[in-house]
Order: C-alpha cells, then sequence, then structure tokens
C-alpha cells in the first residue's frame, strides 16, 4: 500500500476546516491501494482552527498538524513539505485548500492518474469538465485566466491548461528536488515554480477537471497586483521562449543591420547580402540561446558534442537562409524591391520564429 500525505495550509478556517477533515477521511476510508496522512499547516490562527483539529486528532490517527510563522501560503507549504518527506517519506504528496475550494471527492481521480504514470498531477478548470464559480466578478475572472493564458504562451506549453490551481499530486522524488527552487517564491507564484520545476525535470504531466468552489467561510487572501507582478517576473525569467525572442531580435537587429548596409548604402546584391545578414545573425543565436535561452538544457559535454550540435544547429537553420532567400525573392519578383525590409520583418516574424523554436527544441536543446 502506497501513502500519500495531504498537505492544507490553514489561517482562520475554522468555519470548514472540521467537514473537510472528515471528507477526506471518508475518501481514505474507500481507498484499497493507498493511505493518507492528512497534514495541516496552520499559520497561528486567531480563530479556533488549531483547536479543532488538535480534538479531531483523537478519533482520527493520521490526523497532525504543525504551527508556523505567518509568512504566506508558499512558506507554508515548504514547511509542510519538509515535516511531510521527514516523517513520512511519502510517496505522494497531495496540495489542497482548505477553505472549501477543493473537493476531497476527486482525490481517487487524482491517485488513478498517477497509477496510471503521471508524476504530477494537477487539478484544471479550464478544460471539458472544470469550471470557475459563477459569481466570481469579471476582474476575477479576467485574472484567473489571463494569467494562465500569459503564463501558457511565455512557457510555450499550450497543452498544459492550468498553472494555478493549488489542487495537485506530486510524486515525492518532484517534491525533493523543487525544494531549493521553490524556497524562492510566495504566494501563488510558487505553484507556478513548482509546476515548472517538475516540467524541466522531465516529470510526465497529467490534468484532471475540478469545479473550483466559492470560498464557504472567510475572506479570499488573494493581493491582485502582487499575483500579477510576481507571474510576470517569474515568467520573464525562466521562459526559454521569451528569452528565444529577445535573442531573435537580437539577430534581426544584426541581420537588418548588415542588410540595409549591403543594400541601400553599398548597393549590392539582395541575395548576396540576404545570405550573409542571415548566417551572421544565426551564429550570433547559436551561442546566446545556448548560453541564455536554453542554459538549462545546453550543449555540455567533450568539444566533440558541442561542434555536432553547432553543425546541426548550421544545417537546420541553412533552411532559415533559403527560405529567407527565395521568400525574399519572390516577394520582390512581384511587388518590387522598395519594401523589401517589410518582407524581411513579416518572413522572420510568421516563418522563421516558429520553425526555429520547434526545431531547436526537437533537435538541437532536447529535453535530457
Amino acid at each position: 500500500m502506497r501513502k500519500a500525505v495531504a498537505i492544507l495550509p490553514t489561517f482562520n478556517e475554522a468555519g470548514y476546516i472540521k467537514s473537510l477533515i472528515k471528507s477526506i477521511e471518508d475518501v481514505n476510508k474507500s481507498l484499497e491501494a493507498w493511505e493518507i496522512e492528512i497534514l495541516i499547516v496552520d499559520s497561528f490562527s486567531t480563530d479556533d482552527t488549531s483547536t479543532i483539529v488538535k480534538e479531531l486528532q483523537k478519533k482520527y490517527g493520521n490526523l497532525h498538524i504543525i504551527e508556523v510563522p505567518k509568512e504566506g501560503l508558499g512558506r507554508a507549504y515548504l514547511q509542510g513539505f519538509n515535516y511531510a518527506i521527514n516523517k513520512f517519506n511519502p510517496y505522494l504528496i497531495i496540495q489542497m485548500d482548505a477553505d472549501g475550494q477543493h473537493d476531497p471527492k476527486k482525490i481517487p481521480d487524482f491517485l488513478s492518474e498517477i497509477q496510471k504514470g503521471a508524476d504530477f498531477v494537477v487539478g484544471t478548470r479550464y478544460s471539458k469538465g472544470g469550471s470557475i464559480p459563477k459569481n466570481w466578478g469579471i476582474h476575477r475572472k479576467i485574472l484567473s485566466i489571463g494569467a494562465n493564458l500569459f503564463i501558457r504562451l511565455g512557457f510555450m506549453k499550450l497543452q498544459i491548461s492550468e498553472w494555478t490551481n493549488g489542487y495537485r499530486a506530486i510524486k515525492t522524488w518532484i517534491v525533493k528536488g523543487a525544494l531549493n527552487h521553490i524556497k524562492n517564491y510566495s504566494g501563488y507564484v510558487f505553484q507556478v515554480a513548482m509546476l515548472d520545476y517538475a516540467l524541466r525535470n522531465n516529470a510526465k504531466t497529467s490534468e484532471i477537471p475540478v469545479d473550483f468552489k466559492e470560498r464557504r467561510y472567510g475572506i479570499s487572501k488573494i493581493n491582485a497586483y502582487q499575483y500579477i507582478l510576481q507571474i510576470f517576473l517569474y515568467v520573464l525569467s525562466y521562459s526559454s521562449f521569451i528569452k528565444f525572442v529577445i535573442v531573435g531580435l537580437i539577430g534581426f537587429v544584426l541581420d537588418f543591420g548588415i542588410s540595409f548596409l549591403g543594400i541601400n548604402i553599398l548597393h549590392k546584391p539582395v541575395w548576396l547580402i540576404t545570405l550573409l545578414s542571415t548566417e551572421t545573425a544565426i551564429i550570433s543565436n547559436f551561442f546566446l540561446n545556448n548560453f541564455w535561452s536554453f542554459d538549462h538544457k545546453r550543449i555540455t559535454g567533450p568539444l566533440s558534442a558541442f561542434i555536432i550540435g553547432l553543425t546541426k544547429f548550421n544545417l537546420i537553420s541553412s533552411v532559415s537562409i533559403a527560405i529567407q532567400t527565395v521568400g525574399i525573392q519572390l516577394l520582390i519578383y512581384f511587388f518590387g524591391s522598395e519594401r523589401w525590409y517589410i518582407y524581411k520583418i513579416l518572413i522572420i516574424a510568421f516563418v522563421i520564429i516558429p520553425y526555429s523554436y520547434i526545431l531547436y527544441n526537437k533537435v538541437i536543446w532536447k529535453n535530457k
């Protein structure tokens, strides 16, 4: 039988904590292949939360509580992770809110996905079968949906519909490895950092639809402005795609500058200058991408590995040269040479960038 620990951070959840614990215990009794320990991480609630939990411990031997300073959701989870790992060494850790927004009856669905081979299961509000509260204001809906969309696009992980929901099941090996990374983050960006770490370390992820309910008691602790800023800064810092775009812009400046000098100032043939400017940008992009954009999976090892990688890069990028050269020449043939720079911008933006990002990830900077 495998052991899982359900970690529930609390602060003033006296109105719901008793019924939540009972619901989890009912689920636990129905499981055949799992046993669940419940760990309450209470941030010195000023109501009766801890008193209620301690009273319930007399009834439930698998119920535990630790009290920690009120330093935010991320810090509470960190202390819960460390306690759970050191005391129970579980196979799985389940994250849950203690305010009634996460339905304990979905726990078997999380466990089922784990048994099918998933390492990290996220409860998603944004796939078929999932939902957000109908009575949410438009501003909160925009905040939630917009934040997830920004993260998906920023990391180019469109297959993952949910990044910020805290209802999750995570294999302990991921949590152990992530501790040094996630300790730097607090609030809801903590959830983004955990999933990002898992994906960077080739964890197999899965999603199950969940109905996200309105809080039954208490007041929501989310700070919208802080939430937006933290997510923006995290994605900006760790997104390979955004870095790739920045590198591409640097390459574009080189490409455009050489093209302008060669065509408009020196009056050299368009095809010749296009070849020269594009190859210069490709070489620049390779080094910047290897040591910055894809630094977490950069080409390392003996010199031969680096040479092989550089050769593959040039072979793939040669198609970019051909696309630009042929594309620009065709557009000049049909529409004239006066707007050659517009043709170049369009080809780079809508053909070269997506082509390059996909191929570089599949062939050059593959997940190790």
